[in-house]
């Protein structure tokens, strides 16, 4: 019997005589810039900053006064809980320095600090028509003439 354990291949082989050479691969050929070569197609969607309520997420305007309320669900836009420092983890819930703690979060208030959460986002949704009614609703409209 043989004085191996195993027998498959591998397994404590001494010889490496039935190994394949290590570049079996062709050399590279080196670029040259001077030769023009087609250009990258970007194909990436559009971003743009936004400001969404944070009880209902409708997009609101950018530019936020001390009365504006939400459109949708009137919730105060100028309140601790539309505001980039409020963090609950914080001390009085708030990154910026305040001698007392403001309440409630969802109310509004007159903090100098405020400064509206805006956010990234990609612009997912299609252009509207530029015609006052669509064709699909124009072509509905139409069936009943």
């Amino acid at each position: 019997m043989s004085d191996q354990k195993y027998r498959q291949r591998g397994y404590q082989d001494s010889g490496g005589a039935d190994r394949r050479p290590a570049s079996s691969q062709k050399p590279r050929e080196p670029i040259d810039p001077r030769i023009p070569r087609d250009p990258k197609v970007m194909n990436m969607m559009a971003f743009a900053e936004v400001f969404r309520c944070a009880r209902c997420g409708t997009i609101e305007r950018d530019i936020i006064g001390s009365f504006t309320s939400c459109t949708k669900c009137g919730v105060a836009l100028h309140a601790c809980i539309q505001c980039q420092s409020f963090d609950p983890g914080a001390r009085f819930e708030c990154r910026e320095t305040i001698p007392a703690r403001v309440s409630p979060k969802d109310g509004r208030n007159d903090c100098r600090l405020f400064v509206a959460v805006t956010r990234v986002e990609k612009q997912t949704g299609s252009t509207p028509a530029k015609t006052p009614e669509s064709s699909a609703r124009k072509a509905f409209d139409d069936l009943f003439k």
